[in-house]
């Protein structure tokens, strides 16, 4: 297993004198390479959110991918609402103009209120997002064209499968503002984490501090294995590093 320390020794430095301005000095692309690492999966993390803020960080059980992949990026956020009855108004259309304007690397996080029968992305976001280098998008809503995204290669994660269009439907309100997706808020810049297991949100504030819980969690399973190797007992093990 590579260690965190191994992959990235500069922010094992770092966090390693335990200092306010040694964690302040990580830069966003360094807590990027750090939750990308083999070691921080989305269990790690999830444990790291919580012990680092008080508050959970994981989304709903339903958030899964379509397809199997991991993403780490930091969020641009748009939020869409049912078309009200008589509501004759223009509004931008939000959801594609951040996908246009979200710097390469970026994890879309689409809000569909009460969206779960309606598709936020399909094959012609997924290509734009993909020719654009972004990172994944995860839709508090339904995806569709699975087999066509899967195709294309880009990363979605959605709480559904649903055919229906949201042209007609939903109407964007809001662009780059706090949302609440999948019971998580998530603020533009936070940092999204997805695999098998689900998404996990990392508060921009809380970066640091996971980054180096992830590598105290990484060294204790480290030295764990063996013990448990040897003695056929995690019990033993977790009782002499104190983890429960």
């Amino acid at each position: 297993m590579m260690r965190l320390s191994s992959v990235l020794p500069l922010i094992a430095a770092l966090l390693a004198s335990g200092s306010a301005m040694a964690q302040q000095s990580l830069t966003p692309d360094q807590i990027i390479a750090a939750l990308r690492a083999p070691t921080a999966s989305t269990g790690n993390i999830a444990d790291a959110v919580e012990e680092a803020t008080g508050a959970r960080g994981f989304m709903h059980h339903d958030m899964k991918p379509i397809f199997k992949t991991k993403i780490v990026g930091r969020a641009a956020t748009a939020l869409q609402r049912p078309v009200l009855k008589h509501d004759t108004r223009k509004y931008p259309n939000y959801a594609l103009e951040i996908l246009d304007e979200a710097p390469p690397g970026s994890v879309l996080v689409y809000v569909l209120e009460n969206g779960l029968e309606i598709a936020g992305m399909g094959n012609l976001m997924a290509t734009t997002a993909k020719v654009r280098g972004l990172e994944g998008a995860v839709i508090d809503g339904a995806a569709r064209d699975v087999e066509e995204v899967t195709r294309i290669g880009f990363p979605i994660f959605s709480r559904a499968i649903s055919p229906a269009t949201s042209v007609g439907r939903y109407v964007s309100v809001a662009k780059q503002v706090p949302v609440t997706c999948a019971g998580i808020l998530v603020s533009p810049g936070d940092y999204i984490i997805g695999d098998s297991d689900g998404v996990v949100v990392v508060p921009q504030g809380a970066a640091a501090r996971v980054v180096e819980l992830i590598g105290q969690y990484d060294d204790k399973e480290s030295r764990m294995l063996p013990i448990i190797e040897r003695e056929k007992s995690m019990l033993k093990a977790l009782e002499l590093y104190n983890r429960y």
